[in-house]
């Protein structure tokens, strides 16, 4: 190969690992859809679900972000009223990211009192998305 085409391809790849990186880091946070999936509370060993919604979040122990988003929705929770937050630690039930399709930790879903997901939501969620996707519960 000659050191043009080598040095091409190089350039290709880092501007295609660029335009990825900067997708990503735009869907970091952000609400999507809940995919139609349901939640059972016996998945996070905890009392149920909250009057009016849950937030449950997906994380591992080596996670570095996991802290950060546990202080936050724990944060958000104490100031509404009807809404819990569970957490769920994948590193001692990796089946359950198959289960509920999370690739990435942190991961949030936001469930209603029925057990269904209404948004999820990877990585740190912001605050704004966190408030709409609570009022459209």
């Amino acid at each position: 190969m000659s050191p043009a085409l080598a040095l091409a391809v190089a350039a290709a790849l880092l501007a295609l690992a660029t335009v990825v990186g900067i997708v990503l880091r735009r869907r970091d946070g952000r609400r999507l859809g809940g995919g139609n999936l349901r939640f059972d509370p016996a998945d996070a060993a905890s009392n149920g679900l909250g009057d009016r919604a849950t937030l449950v979040q997906f994380s591992t122990e080596m996670c570095a972000r996991c802290p950060q988003v546990r202080r936050l929705l724990r944060d958000y929770v104490s100031d509404h009223d009807g809404l819990t937050h569970v957490e769920v630690d994948l590193t001692h039930h990796p089946d359950l990211s198959t289960r509920y399709r999370v690739l990435q930790t942190p991961t949030t879903f936001l469930v209603d009192g029925t057990g269904a997901v209404r948004a999820r939501f990877h990585g740190v969620p912001h605050r704004h998305a966190l408030a709409e996707a609570l009022a459209a519960v």
